[in-house]
């Protein structure tokens, strides 16, 4: 795992200083994105590239499991479509864009890293993002408030496991089911929260990281982890959680005006596409305000 992120390492002199340096007009002020799982099969890196490619921030927040150090543990498996993902971040990040890197649980080897900045890339436990609304949103993965990881690591070991191997039996699913003429349909998201457990789980998992936003003081709290893209008012608390990139492809995103969506990402989709139109085939989204 330190060898892969001396990928990081080997840019830090390209790194930009932010205060010389002039971003052309983005599209979005801010965006969210965590669980692109990096390593692993499941991970889909070209239709992340496609957002990266048309979706422009001032800041970008990288919330955690970013890179599966679990999965690259028990087999390695890196394609060059993911090495693309990790140079358009550097180059994002040497554009002036200023990127934040949250490790999550599944990349936990980055957090020996803390403080530093990599390429530009700055990584931290966690951060208060402002809105343009001043709303104070606290970002952090999540992975601290889910009993299995703090209490049974073995048995999230297990539960990943488990996960992979559904995710693969997904993928004939959904070859079987486009030779058939059907749309994507996901059976490890079906299984997730359609199961009793699992739902209250979620739950849980959602009221404890809203309560501890609103104990600390903050507005709301973006997080990811449960890979369930979501906004929601939770006991007076604003709950944002930015999805991933393995089963919904989604992102939160912050517009110039404060105003924060989930987007979901669909590959092909054009900058047209981008401009909130063609729910069935481009992006759809979910306001709020």
């Amino acid at each position: 795992m330190r060898a892969l992120f001396n990928t990081f390492i080997a840019s830090d002199s390209e790194a930009p200083t932010h205060a010389h340096t002039r971003q052309p007009e983005a599209k979005y002020r801010a965006v969210f994105i965590s669980d692109l799982h990096l390593g692993t099969a499941g991970c889909q890196a070209e239709v992340l590239l496609d957002f990266l490619k048309v979706c422009s921030c001032h800041h970008l927040y990288l919330v955690g499991d970013i890179i599966d150090g679990w999965q690259l543990k028990r087999r390695w498996f890196w394609p060059e479509s993911h090495n693309v993902v990790i140079q358009k971040l550097l180059r994002q990040a040497r554009k002036g864009c200023k990127i934040t890197f949250i490790p999550g649980n599944h990349d936990e080897f980055a957090r020996q890293f803390l403080g530093h900045q990599f390429g530009g890339i700055e990584v931290a436990a966690e951060a208060v993002h402002t809105t343009a609304q001043g709303k104070r949103l606290w970002v952090i993965h999540g992975d601290q408030f889910d009993g299995v990881i703090q209490c049974a690591k073995w048995l999230a070991y297990l539960g990943d496991n488990l996960y992979e191997f559904t995710l693969r039996l997904n993928r004939h699913l959904t070859h079987w089911r486009a030779r058939m003429g059907l749309p994507y349909w996901s059976l490890s998201a079906y299984l997730k929260f359609k199961v009793k457990k699992a739902v209250m789980y979620v739950n849980d998992f959602e009221e404890a990281v809203a309560r501890a936003a609103q104990r600390a003081g903050h507005d709301g709290v973006v997080c990811g982890h449960i890979h369930r893209a979501e906004i929601r008012d939770i006991n007076g608390v604003l709950y944002c959680n930015d999805g991933d990139w393995v089963e919904s492809c989604s992102a939160l995103v912050e517009h110039h005006d404060g105003r924060l969506e989930i987007v979901h990402w669909v590959t092909g989709a054009s900058h047209k596409h981008a401009k909130l139109k063609l729910l069935p085939t481009g992006v759809i989204h979910e306001p709020f305000f």
